[in-house]
């Protein structure tokens, strides 16, 4: 079997490719409708093992709702560059911020799923003059997940077998790319729900991702987010970087979270309240993690309502 291109994740719909530079790597970027910056801002980062593909849904409903949506392919996946470094929060903070600005924007709305959140919730920290507010999926704060995972035996279950099965270089490449992708494909089946699972789109999603992921050096960069989250949190970077995430954001926050997702649960993204003072908490229906895929009529709703809302 032939190794994906990059360029394979451009796919054809109701929306336009181009490139981004910006914090130094050329980003893949996708948005629907003509390219203005008169629209406000909403820019949508994927998480792990997915690219840009899974905004597809919200791409033309936020933009005909008034919004310039922009998905892009993260640092490392689809047909973004694919440096060896630079997975810490720092830097992707950094990488936000610069496409931000790139895009001719002085500020923005960020909207992230799984990893994804965790780069708004950074960025929203640590640059905070260029974001108006954050919407996370299935995305607790950084350091309510920290604590969860220390001490609730439920959400380390869920979350810490898969997540130090991630560490090992190159048996954890291995793992994602073997067989066509198949941990991509009991990924998503494993944490989404019944309905969405018997639908014909969940075909094409899974062997969407399971090419995505073969694309060259998407694994091992994938990979390197989850080691750098968990191997910081023994060395001096990350204790710098978890004491300067310990501030409350006083922008809107909007956490969404599927009523079926068993990875997040729901005691995690209520302790995430903690770190935002303007923090709505939102069930999204019929839906595990993939919320937004799962049922984006709900998540479309909420999400055009609350680029309303005023920072």
């Amino acid at each position: 079997m032939s190794v994906p291109d990059p360029s394979s994740v451009r796919l054809d719909g109701g929306w336009t490719h181009h490139d981004v530079r910006a914090n130094g790597l050329r980003f893949h970027a996708v948005e629907s409708g003509t390219p203005s910056a008169d629209r406000p801002l909403m820019l949508l980062l994927h998480g792990f093992g997915e690219f840009w593909w899974s905004w597809r849904h919200q791409l033309t409903a936020l933009t005909d709702a008034g919004y310039r949506a922009v998905a892009v392919d993260l640092r490392g996946y689809g047909d973004t560059d694919k440096p060896p470094r630079g997975y810490d929060g720092w830097t992707l903070a950094g990488d936000a911020n610069a496409l931000i600005r790139s895009l001719g924007h002085g500020d923005a709305t960020l909207v992230g799923h799984a990893d994804g959140g965790l780069v708004c919730w950074a960025t929203a920290t640590l640059h905070p003059r260029l974001v108006r507010r954050i919407a996370v999926i299935a995305s607790p704060h950084p350091r309510a997940l920290r604590y969860r995972v220390v001490r609730d035996g439920g959400q380390r279950r869920a979350f810490l077998g898969g997540f130090l099965g991630n560490q090992l270089p190159r048996l954890a490449e291995r793992k994602l790319t073997r067989r066509d992708g198949e941990f991509v494909a009991d990924m998503i089946s494993a944490h989404s729900g019944s309905a969405w699972r018997s639908s014909d789109e969940f075909t094409e999603v899974v062997a969407r991702n399971r090419q995505a992921v073969q694309i060259p050096n998407v694994a091992h960069c994938s990979l390197e987010y989850r080691r750098w989250a968990f191997r910081s949190q023994f060395r001096p970077d990350g204790s710098r970087f978890m004491e300067l995430m310990n501030r409350r954001l006083h922008i809107p926050v909007l956490a969404l979270r599927g009523a079926g997702d068993d990875y997040i649960r729901p005691p995690v993204m209520a302790d995430s309240a903690h770190y935002a003072s303007r923090y709505d908490a939102r069930l999204i229906h019929d839906s595990g993690h993939f919320a937004h895929e799962e049922n984006p009529a709900q998540v479309n709703a909420l999400l055009t309502e609350f680029g309303t809302v005023q920072p």
